[in-house]
């Protein structure tokens, strides 16, 4: 007998529902649950499998013990669990990212004390079929160890509900970084809807090759074998192996596949550095990398263990009893199972520095490298967790039907490139997530993509603002909120490091929606309605509280378009709680967008302090 791998000492259970709780045991053995002085009967059935349910707890900061017994007389015990709110913290990569690596992580991981929000961590992997259990996680309390490597959205929305409702938290993580909606969508969903179906039946035919395990095979790194054939040592020659131009990714220079590198470069070394520790910066490499001077490791940073690792800029240090004078030899061995791979800068930062010697005291270490290939794993566009249905198959489906009060998720990036397909698949999984989970009011609350890349000068298209829209659409479901972070993102990162404003504006949607605090506005100013009058068009909007302000001098990312379909940039100013936006060379506009490119001036709030959400709209006159 035991119980299904969601169940740990330490948990949560979600207050104020009926809580399932299951596992195997032997056929037709009677099972009883007592837990908060309830007796709770199941019997398992042919398979083994029981399930029972709790009457709605109350929310409690005392630890209490879960016990199952059976009628065979097994019995085991849960202690130290709570009773409180319980959400799903899931998405890719910004979902994923840890408090480690977030802003003010010095200041926030040894403030993390708090016992009463427990941590879940779900363990990746994804599934061609619904899989029941999950290997090797188990909860526990919030500590400043446990905070480090956990979802920092997460942690600051869950640290914010705490403060808010003071009850226990449970947090359960499940997310992976670079994955596609589809993938978090259960199949059932994807082909209940004739305009998703395709994405399974289509996957569905694609060769033996393209099955999970078989991809997940040909790409692991099963082990250094080089360096022990002495790739990083200064003795052994390299004149054989050809030349690559650094940084770049391989494909870039025409190893069109994925694999296992190795780089190495000699540097010389000026008598006045000799002896003393140096620094090592190679900038990103694209995955993980192991990196050697004059043959001795200085460090190494895996894919396996920080899922942005492709994304993360490497410096190390040099130990001065390494440091020889005249040659000295650099050995990067990068491995990258999918998509580019290589040393890809930014080249500014590629040097070899002395500190002793002064802030000047470095050598660049940009340009050509020698290079040679340990594993070819032909070319990967497609990774097993980006297949359509295999993480709610793997990370979703075990830990059904766990109480939970609702879902956090911020994802969208993958599927920049498809904003129409978004519009459909992204409620297809909400109403997937409600009905696997059994709860058709399951609170899903989302964030909006942040800006990001280059800002333009001129109004444009733009991919992530349609994906933003796409995911604005969804709020035409029940139950669901936004958190808007158009102002918090990076012109260079993808990750944003602020991660507490996004926890934040989550809670504030959670806390109104799902718990019915009226008078915390949940969201930035929300386009209403726009119509015309005279020249100009005139916004209304919701959730703008006592009023609107612009954060900048003067209201801008605005921009408005006549019949002919050219947008130009508008006047916009504030009138009450309408925005009136105009161009004397538009005499007839019909069109406006707000903050609409990829990484839009946006500096409209409402006095909560809340950004507006990015829009587009025609006249409704």
């Amino acid at each position: 007998m035991k119980l299904a791998s969601i169940f740990s000492e330490g948990m949560v259970l979600q207050q104020g529902i009926s809580v399932p709780v299951w596992g195997i045991a032997n056929p037709g053995v009677r099972i009883s649950v007592r837990f908060g002085g309830q007796l709770v009967e199941g019997v398992a059935d042919a398979d083994g499998s029981w399930m029972v349910r709790l009457s709605p707890l109350v929310g409690s900061f005392s630890p209490a013990i879960l016990k199952v017994e059976s009628s065979e007389g097994a019995s085991l015990s849960l202690g130290d669990v709570l009773v409180g709110e319980v959400w799903v913290c899931s998405g890719q990569s910004n979902m994923e990212w840890p408090v480690a690596a977030s802003a003010g992580a010095e200041r926030e991981i040894p403030a993390a004390n708090h016992p009463d929000i427990r941590l879940f961590s779900v363990p990746k992997r994804p599934s061609r079929m619904p899989e029941a259990e999950m290997e090797g996680a188990i909860w526990c309390a919030c500590s400043p160890e446990t905070v480090e490597t956990f979802s920092a959205v997460g942690y600051f929305f869950g640290r914010e509900l705490q403060c808010r409702l003071n009850v226990p938290i449970g947090l359960i993580n499940s997310s992976w970084g670079g994955t596609p909606a589809e993938a978090w969508t259960s199949r059932e969903g994807l082909l209940g809807d004739p305009g998703l179906c395709q994405i399974v039946e289509k996957f569905e035919l694609q060769s033996p090759l393209m099955d999970v395990d078989s991809i997940a095979e040909r790409t692991r790194d099963t082990g250094n074998v080089k360096f022990g054939a002495g790739w990083a040592d200064p003795a052994t020659p390299t004149d054989d192996w050809p030349e690559m131009d650094l940084p770049g990714s391989w494909q870039s220079q025409g190893c069109n596949h994925s694999g296992i590198f190795w780089f190495r470069k000699s540097v010389t070394i000026p008598d006045s550095w000799a002896g003393k520790d140096l620094q090592l910066s190679i900038g990103v490499a694209d995955k993980s990398d192991t990196t050697y001077f004059n043959n001795e490791e200085v460090g190494s940073v895996s894919i396996a263990e920080r899922a942005d690792a492709w994304s993360v800029q490497r410096s190390y240090s040099l130990p001065g009893r390494l440091v020889n004078r005249g040659r000295n030899v650099i050995a990067i061995r990068v491995h990258s199972d999918k998509y580019a791979g290589g040393l890809i800068g930014p080249p500014e930062v590629m040097r070899l520095s002395c500190p002793a010697e002064g802030p000047d005291a470095s050598m660049p270490l940009v340009g050509v490298w020698r290079y040679a290939i340990e594993a070819d794993y032909g070319l990967i566009h497609l990774s097993p967790e980006t297949m359509p249905c295999v993480l709610f198959n793997g990370m979703i489906a075990p830990l059904l039907p766990y109480a939970i009060r609702g879902v956090i998720w911020y994802q969208g990036e993958s599927n920049v490139d498809r904003a129409e397909e978004y519009r459909e698949l992204f409620p297809c999984l909400i109403r997937a997530w409600r009905q696997a989970w059994g709860l058709g009011g399951l609170a899903f609350h989302f964030v909006q993509l942040a800006n990001f890349k280059a800002r333009l000068e001129e109004p444009a298209e733009s991919h992530w603002a349609e994906l933003r829209e796409a995911q604005a659409l969804a709020l035409m479901l029940p139950d669901t909120g936004m958190a808007v972070a158009i102002d918090i993102g990076e012109t260079g990162d993808i990750h944003p490091k602020n991660k507490q404003d996004v926890g934040l504006r989550l809670a504030l949607s959670a806390l109104h929606q799902a718990y019915g605090f009226a008078e915390i506005i949940p969201s930035g100013p929300v386009l209403r309605s726009v119509v015309r009058k005279h020249s100009a068009l005139r916004c209304s909007f919701d959730f703008t509280g006592p009023g609107l302000y612009s954060s900048g001098p003067e209201l801008r990312g605005f921009s408005v378009a006549g019949a002919d379909g050219r947008f130009v940039w508008a006047h916009a100013r504030i009138e009450e709680l309408e925005v009136v936006v105009s161009n004397p060379g538009v005499p007839a506009p019909v069109s406006v967008r707000y903050a609409w490119a990829d990484n839009p001036d946006a500096d409209l709030y409402n006095f909560a302090g809340l950004p507006a959400s990015p829009f587009r709209a025609d006249v409704s006159n």
